[in-house]
């Protein structure tokens, strides 16, 4: 877990706010990957597999939420965190994976009813 109060000088809460930005896009990006395996497992009809993948990815998008909710906390809505073209990505990245996540959710009970 990330540990932005900790943080003194300015350069060290640079490198701590990209550590944080890499890890919203590493679990994200995991989430959004593991949903779509998942979908692949159940276009096959294997829905145990597909399940078990979804659950992963469910796993890996609470992990990047978590690291979400760490910056609005840190930032108290006041504008304390640095706002980059990097971590504006890394939140694109959190809301396509969750978007995709909900989509595919919705794909996989639509292959189980024709299956």
């Amino acid at each position: 877990m990330f540990d932005l109060d900790s943080i003194t000088d300015s350069a060290a809460q640079s490198d701590a706010l990209e550590n944080v930005v890499m890890g919203l896009i590493i679990n994200a990006g995991q989430a959004r990957s593991l949903a779509y395996k998942a979908l692949k497992s159940a276009k096959t009809g294997d829905f145990v597999q597909a399940d078990e993948l979804m659950a992963q990815s469910r796993l890996a998008l609470n992990e990047a939420h978590l690291v979400q909710t760490q910056l609005i906390e840190a930032d108290q809505g006041e504008g304390k965190t640095k706002v980059t073209l990097v971590l504006v990505h890394a939140q694109d990245h959190l809301m396509n994976a969750m978007l995709a996540r909900e989509l595919i959710v919705e794909l996989i009970e639509l292959h189980q009813k024709m299956h």
